[in-house]
């Protein structure tokens, strides 16, 4: 399962967490503006803006988990296992295969509001890349420094939400996961009072009691409750060291430990990687399980007007500071 989420200082800063139990082998991407994508149906080539993001590169072709692109417009995919529902080709539809819709919307998109106009014509299509990788099922949010959307293809049709609180998970729906979040109004950072009885006291004895009944669990609608709190409450800096620490601590709130969550046949599914990108300056920076030492890439430090792909294997070793 997964987590994305937004946040502002100074800068924009979009990311998410990727919890499964294997890795397809995952590498920070950049796409230069003269990158020739392959589209199965359609043409995108309005604009063809610069990208950076993770992916799996398949032959020479990047099928990007999330990413950012040159003007600041972030984009991520997560699971929706049992919900989504992609569609065969429509005639007078921008038909767009599953894998492609990261890279088609960021390719040409410079921030939500055009993306709304492109997702009006859009037909999710069920085309696998190819046999060894089927269709994944997925939903997925569209942010800039203004607002996010969830895009939800489901078997109603394209569902398009406004997402108030920069997150997503995975289950249920997302206009559920929204309605979730009346049960917890209660929650607060502060101290709670005594609003049970003027009869009786009662002995606050521990500081953090304001946000009792905050869900602990895994499970992504509780993922979602959590992170939406932590994030929504959270103060830092706008410094980039401040304000991406104060990132990466908001998602380590949902991080998940090797062994919590066993699945068939002695598997367990872990963050496989956490990823905080400044939209803004084209910053990708991410840890990943075995290494919480954060590393970035600049996609403004390479020749954004090339033709071939940047790649960038994850440091996934521990890296250690000794100071002995």
């Amino acid at each position: 399962m997964c987590t994305a989420a937004t946040y502002k200082t100074k800068d924009f800063y979009f990311g998410r967490t990727l919890d499964y139990e294997f890795s397809y082998g995952d590498e920070i991407v950049v796409t230069p503006r003269n990158y020739g994508f392959d589209f199965r149906h359609a043409d995108a080539k309005n604009h063809q803006y610069a990208m950076i993001g993770m992916a799996h590169v398949a032959g020479d072709y990047p099928l990007y988990y999330d990413g950012i692109n040159e003007k600041g417009l972030g984009m991520a995919g997560l699971n929706f296992v049992g919900n989504a529902c992609y569609r065969k080709s429509e005639e007078g539809k921008d038909n767009v295969a599953q894998f492609e819709f990261i890279p088609w919307i960021l390719r040409q998109c410079a921030n939500v509001k055009e993306a709304r106009e492109l997702l009006n014509k859009i037909n999710i299509t069920d085309e696998p890349f190819s046999k060894e990788l089927p269709v994944a099922q997925l939903h997925w949010i569209i942010s800039d420094r203004d607002e996010s959307i969830t895009v939800e293809s489901v078997a109603g049709g394209i569902k398009i939400y406004d997402n108030p609180v920069g997150v997503l998970t995975n289950n249920p729906p997302f206009d559920q996961q929204m309605f979730q979040l009346n049960n917890y109004m209660n929650l607060s950072p502060k101290s709670p009072k005594n609003l049970f009885s003027d009869k009786l006291s009662f002995n606050m004895y521990s500081r953090g009691m304001g946000a009792l009944g905050l869900p602990g669990d895994l499970s992504s609608q509780s993922r979602f409750i959590r992170v939406a709190f932590t994030k929504m409450n959270s103060l830092s800096g706008d410094s980039e060291s401040e304000s991406v620490s104060q990132f990466f601590h908001i998602l380590g709130s949902v991080d998940q430990q090797r062994g919590c969550c066993e699945l068939d046949e002695g598997k367990y599914e872990i963050t496989i990687y956490t990823s905080c990108c400044n939209a803004d300056k084209g910053i990708y920076y991410y840890t990943t399980y075995e290494n919480h030492q954060i590393s970035g890439v600049d996609m403004h430090k390479e020749n954004l007007d090339g033709d071939g792909l940047v790649r960038y294997p994850l440091i996934r070793g521990q890296q250690i500071y000794m100071q002995n």
